[in-house]
């Protein structure tokens, strides 16, 4: 058994975010074979990811706020603390906190052999894309 000490909270860069967005790391892979990985995530109200991809897909778990989340074919939804949301592999998409919330998730998503090859960042999502109501 081991205790993890030191997790250190992290603002994530503005050409991957808009507004302010933190994460604090909860698991990651440990031994071989182990390829998950755990964040929380926190959003500021009307912050928000760029577009981007996972390889291998990302589970969103909401535990706080109201979360918005969109995809290139204008698929939008609001999902709320307790709803899970999947998005699969390769799927251009978006996600944020609405603009009168505050907003947490738990991102999990496996990360392969190559964490720095299994998400792709795109541009940010343009204030209209972003206001398009769900």
């Amino acid at each position: 058994m081991q205790l993890d000490t030191n997790k250190p909270t992290t603002k994530n860069p503005p050409q991957q975010f808009a507004g302010d967005v933190w994460l604090d790391p909860i698991a990651f892979p440990r031994e071989d074979g182990q390829t998950m990985i755990v964040a929380k995530v926190r959003f500021a109200p009307g912050s928000r990811t760029a577009w981007h991809s996972h390889a291998l897909g990302q589970t969103l778990h909401v535990t706080q706020g109201i979360a918005w989340i969109g995809t290139r074919n204008g698929d939008r939804i609001e999902a709320t603390a307790g709803q899970t949301v999947y998005c699969p592999p390769n799927e251009e998409h978006w996600h944020g906190a609405s603009p009168d919330s505050f907003m947490e998730h738990l991102a999990m998503l496996d990360n392969a052999d190559d964490p720095a090859s299994t998400t792709t960042w795109l541009e940010h999502v343009s204030d209209t894309e972003y206001a398009a109501k769900p």
